[in-house]
C-alpha cells in the first residue's frame, strides 16, 4: 500500500472547468482521471451535482462518477451545494461529498442564493438523509468554509465567525471540514493563524485547506499550512480554474508544483511527479487554446538531485 504522509487532492475537474465555458469532452475527463490515478493522485474532485442549465460542464457527472468509481483505490468526491445535489451523489455511491458554505453572508447569498444559517440547516437534512439509508452511511461529508480567509464582497472575514461554522458543521454531523480561501485573499502568517486555532479548537477532526493562487501566494500558503499541522490540501493541474467572484483570479494552487514541493520537504505523497506532469498533454489537449495552464515544475523541471520523499520508491514497487 502507498505511504503517504499527506494527501493531496485533485480538484481541477471541478473547480477548474466549471468556468471554462467550452465543454471538456467526456473521454477527455476520463483520461485525466485514469492517468492522474495511475500516477499516485489519491483522491479526485470529479463533478459538482448541480443544475445542467446553470453549469453545462456537468452534464455528463454520471458518467463520470461511474467511470472513476471503476478505477481501484481512488476516493471518488464530489461538490454539492444542497440536498438534490446530495441525493443525487448518494445514489451514484460517490465515496464523499463536499458541501460548500461561504462565512461571508454576502458571498453566500450571490453564490447560492440563500443566508449561512440556511445553509447549514439544509446541510442538517443532508447528513439525516445520508444516515436513513444504510448503504449511504459510509459516504463521507465534508463541510467546505468558503470564504474563510476574506471575501471579494465583504473584505476581511472574521477569524471567530469561521469558528462559529466550523462548531455548527461539526454539530450537524459533518465528517471533516475544510478551511477555503475561495477568493486567493490569504496570506502565510493568516493561513498559519487560522490553521492553528482550528487544529486546537477541533482535535481528531479532520481539517484540509482549499487555496487560490490569486495574488501568487498560493504555495507560501500551502507550506503555511503544512507547518501548522493540515496534511489534506486541494489543488488544480496547472493552476486551472478559480472562483467567478474573484476578478483577476488565476485558479487554484497549481497541483504538481504543490505536489513537488511537499516531496522536496520530505512529505510523501505517493504520486510520480514525472507521470503527473504528463497529464498535462490530456488536458491541454481538451481546452480552448486560449485557456491558461500554469506552472514552474512543467517548464522548469525537478531540479539536479533532487529525490523523492524517502518511502516512494519502496512504495511503487
Amino acid at each position: 500500500m502507498t505511504q503517504r504522509d499527506v494527501i493531496l487532492r485533485e480538484a481541477g475537474l471541478r473547480d477548474g472547468l466549471q468556468n471554462v465555458h467550452a465543454f471538456f469532452a467526456t473521454e477527455a475527463k476520463k483520461a485525466w482521471i485514469s492517468a492522474e490515478a495511475a500516477a499516485g493522485v489519491a483522491e479526485i474532485e470529479v463533478c459538482s451535482f448541480v443544475p445542467e442549465k446553470l453549469i453545462p460542464q456537468f452534464k455528463d457527472a454520471a458518467e463520470i462518477v461511474a467511470h472513476s468509481l471503476q478505477i481501484p483505490d481512488l476516493v471518488v468526491s464530489a461538490l454539492i451545494p444542497n440536498l438534490k445535489g446530495a441525493q443525487r451523489g448518494f445514489e451514484l455511491g460517490v465515496h464523499q461529498l463536499n458541501y460548500v458554505c461561504s462565512v461571508s453572508e454576502s458571498h453566500n447569498l450571490r453564490n447560492v442564493k440563500r443566508l449561512p444559517k440556511d445553509s447549514v440547516e439544509d446541510f442538517r437534512h443532508i447528513v439525516k438523509l445520508r444516515d436513513s439509508n444504510p448503504a449511504w452511511k459510509p459516504i463521507k461529508l465534508k463541510f467546505g468554509l468558503a470564504t474563510a480567509f476574506g471575501c471579494t464582497i465583504e473584505g476581511n472575514v472574521d477569524p471567530k465567525a469561521v469558528m462559529v461554522m466550523a462548531e455548527e458543521a461539526l454539530a450537524a454531523g459533518a465528517d471533516a471540514i475544510s478551511l477555503a480561501d475561495t477568493v486567493g485573499y490569504a496570506n502565510p502568517a493568516q493561513i498559519k493563524a487560522l490553521c492553528l486555532q482550528a487544529i486546537k479548537a477541533f482535535p481528531g477532526v479532520e481539517i484540509g485547506i482549499h487555496l487560490h493562487d490569486t495574488r501568487g501566494l498560493g504555495l507560501a500558503n500551502a507550506a503555511a499550512a503544512l507547518d501548522a499541522g493540515i496534511r489534506r490540501l486541494d489543488g488544480t493541474l496547472g493552476g486551472l480554474g478559480g472562483c467567478p467572484y474573484a476578478p483577476g483570479a488565476t485558479g487554484n494552487v497549481v497541483f504538481e508544483d504543490m505536489a513537488f514541493m511537499c516531496e522536496a520537504m520530505g512529505l510523501r505523497t505517493g504520486i510520480d511527479l514525472e507521470k503527473l506532469v504528463q497529464v498535462r498533454d490530456i488536458v491541454r489537449a481538451g481546452l480552448p487554446a486560449e485557456e491558461p495552464l500554469h506552472g514552474a515544475l512543467a517548464r522548469a523541471g525537478v531540479p539536479k538531485g533532487y529525490a523523492p520523499a524517502a518511502g516512494f520508491a519502496q512504495a511503487a514497487e
